[in-house]
């Protein structure tokens, strides 16, 4: 992992990191040019991707019923209790999120407010390729059933015989998703951006992805909403001289294992404290069933930031606005305020980052390469839309019309002006309806 040191008083600033971002060039292209062949050709060229990426090419993409159906009978009782129990306790989290249209009314009679609507559909993409992930379905799909959803759909890679992974199907039924299809890559954004023959558009795409995913969800952004353009997973450990070095660098290594790129951060305060660390990585190293993944990204994307005080410590934190930050230091919760960017946080020793991918409740789906700066975990708000509300009562628009009049007039809108100087005129000369006055609630009377 390469090293910085802070002087007293030194500023960690962007210089100190070396992000990839979420796809590159090639990839851009490669995912626009099967984004447009998608919607042009549809199924073939479903098909044909499928088979070039997954060595596959299936006759049907969608799963039928009786395999979902008999999923769980493939995978074990223990899996199937912690997918259930991980189902749980998400759910609970995200039935917490909810929001309700809300209306408020002034002394004037105007209503103005919000309309909550779900969305009609969402696609879930799914990843396969270096690990297989129940987990992923489990997050993204509750929250949309939570919202309300009408229709949810998930696509994911075929394995090798062109099936989908049994823990996959069962984490699809305990979600309540039906609709499952075996496409991956950046052919199946396109597919639920725009549609093919097997599969119907969808309004909005969430959902993790390697490089042309995250490439493919651009180029579609706008026709079709998505969540976020999500890079490799990142977490940051934030370590005093207290924390456990074998805990630390397993947690490091539990990224590091999910990709090459994956960037894994250690924020501490001696040298000699990180030393501690990398020496229990490379005890845990030899254990390892990922070591050649795990090893590339702590030797590629790793970096080590050596601080003077907790305070320069949370500043680089600050800066570094991790997917996850583990605050392994002694009351952890104190500095709690002092954490502005971070997409997930993990307070004290007993708080691995595991449980909040897997367990916890929050979701796992979070703002990765820096962009926690601005943006948020995966919610229920994803899979709702707001529409505002206005009803004027004649007092309302008499109160506000000489305000519209005068924005209106600086714009130069000569239509806007009037649409408002009308009806003021109708209300000063008694016109309105033909006479009659409207009260405050919209009733007539003669």
């Amino acid at each position: 992992m390469r090293r910085v040191i802070l002087g007293p008083g030194e500023v960690f600033g962007n210089g100190h990191l070396r992000r990839t971002g979420a796809f590159n060039a090639q990839a851009l292209t490669a995912a626009t040019a099967i984004v447009e062949d998608v919607r042009e050709r549809g199924d073939e060229a479903l098909r044909e991707y499928t088979l070039r990426f997954d060595g596959v090419s299936p006759e049907a993409f969608r799963v039928p019923p009786s395999r979902i159906a008999e999923a769980a009978s493939q995978i074990s009782d223990e899996l199937s209790d912690a997918l259930r129990q991980a189902a749980a306790q998400i759910r609970d989290f995200h039935e917490r999120q909810r929001q309700q249209s809300w209306f408020t009314v002034r002394q004037d009679g105007a209503l103005t407010g919000a309309k909550v609507t779900p969305l009609d559909s969402v696609g879930i993409y799914v990843p396969g390729g270096r690990a297989l992930y129940p987990s992923t379905v489990l997050m993204n799909a509750i929250p949309a059933s939570v919202a309300g959803v009408g229709r949810i759909v998930v696509t994911t890679p075929p394995t090798a015989d062109g099936t989908v992974d049994a823990a996959i199907l069962e984490a699809c039924r305990i979600a309540g998703v039906t609709e499952i299809y075996t496409v991956g890559g950046a052919q199946a954004v396109a597919a639920l951006a725009y549609g093919t023959a097997s599969i119907a558009p969808v309004d909005k795409i969430t959902g993790p992805g390697n490089a042309y995913v995250a490439a493919a969800k651009k180029v579609v952004s706008g026709d079709v909403g998505i969540d976020m353009i999500a890079g490799p997973s990142e977490v940051c450990v934030v370590a005093d001289e207290t924390a456990d070095p074998a805990l630390v660098a397993i947690d490091l290594m539990a990224q590091a294992e999910h990709d090459p790129l994956a960037s894994c951060y250690l924020v501490c305060l001696s040298e000699g404290y990180a030393d501690a660390v990398l020496q229990a990585v490379e005890a845990h190293m030899a254990r390892s069933t990922r070591a050649q993944i795990t090893r590339a990204s702590l030797d590629e994307q790793g970096l080590v930031v050596v601080c003077r005080t907790m305070g320069q410590a949370l500043q680089a934190v600050n800066v570094i606005a991790p997917e996850h930050l583990e605050l392994h230091v002694v009351h952890a919760l104190d500095y709690l305020g002092e954490v502005r960017n971070a997409g997930a946080i993990f307070l004290g020793e007993w708080t691995p980052e595991a449980v909040g991918d897997y367990a916890a409740g929050p979701n796992h789906t979070l703002p990765t390469g820096g962009t926690a700066r601005f943006a948020s975990p995966l919610s229920v708000d994803e899979f709702v839309k707001k529409s505002s509300v206005i009803q004027y009562s004649p007092q309302a628009l008499a109160r506000d019309a000489a305000t519209v009049m005068a924005i209106a007039d600086h714009e130069g809108l000569w239509a806007h002006r009037e649409s408002v100087a009308l009806r003021r005129n109708l209300l000063e000369t008694g016109a309105l309806f033909g006479g009659g006055s409207q009260d405050a609630g919209g009733a007539l009377h003669a």
